[in-house]
């Protein structure tokens, strides 16, 4: 088992959501946290917060991780800030919804550059410094929506898809070099935008859908973060936290 106390970790869409609930879930484990995101105004503000209490262990550093050179400087300035990288989380993601023959261009390759092409890029990177350092860990997220169909969502499940295929050549890949590589495919999550006053009716639909009745927690994802980043015997996985949505 990997203990990730001094351990250094990015957390890319670390300002909120299943990202923030991460950045705490490592602090918590005693590492040291890049909040990587591209909302500057909150992941200022998560910084600010969480300093009180785990002081100069986590900091912020703006990205968008569709641009391959802003994925690169984030892990140059993670290195020069914290020494090393031992974790990356590439969990930063976009969705659009509509149906197919509607979608232009700009939506489509849009969810695809921060989907497939940030997971590559911050895969890339991360290895690179993994393998001057002995070894490390790449997780990144995927989706149920990587594992089946959902009508007006074909971007976005397409990129899931690709997160998924991506995690396991590189496992393969890296297998003999110390580096695991892994994947967390959650089910519908409470958040923000997807909750019971914003989504009304369709909220009992999506809830409908997961077996043990409710949608998931931003730190039941988290806690399956931890996991793969302190289990040494797992690589090439996805793990769903989906509350049985694949099951039926």
């Amino acid at each position: 088992m990997t203990n990730l106390k001094d351990k250094v970790a990015i957390i890319t869409g670390g300002a909120s959501g299943i990202g923030l609930a991460t950045v705490k879930a490592f602090l918590d484990k005693g590492s040291k946290v890049v909040i990587a995101d591209y909302n500057e105004e909150h992941g200022k503000a998560a910084e600010q917060e969480l300093k009180s209490t785990y002081n100069n262990n986590v900091v912020f550093i703006k990205v968008n991780v569709a641009e391959e050179k802003q994925v690169e400087n984030l892990v140059a300035e993670t290195v020069k800030q914290f020494g090393k990288l031992d974790v990356i989380f590439n969990n930063a993601g976009i969705g659009v919804q509509k149906p197919s023959h509607e979608l232009t261009d700009e939506e489509y390759k849009r969810v695809i550059a921060i989907n497939q092409d940030g997971v590559f890029y911050g895969a890339k990177y991360a290895i690179r410094e993994m393998l001057k350092t002995g070894g490390g860990s790449v997780i990144s997220t995927s989706s149920i929506l990587g594992s089946v169909g959902e009508p007006t969502s074909m971007p976005y499940a397409a990129s899931k898809g690709a997160v998924n295929q991506i995690t396991k050549s590189l496992a393969l890949e890296y297998a003999d070099r110390n580096i695991r590589v892994n994947a967390v495919a959650p089910g519908f999550v409470e958040s923000g935008m997807v909750n019971k006053e914003a989504l009304g009716e369709f909220y009992d639909g999506l809830v409908a859908k997961h077996p043990l009745g409710r949608l998931g927690k931003p730190e039941e994802i988290a806690h399956a973060v931890v996991f793969l980043a302190e289990n040494d015997f797992v690589t090439g996985t996805t793990v769903f936290v989906d509350g049985g949505y694949l099951a039926k």
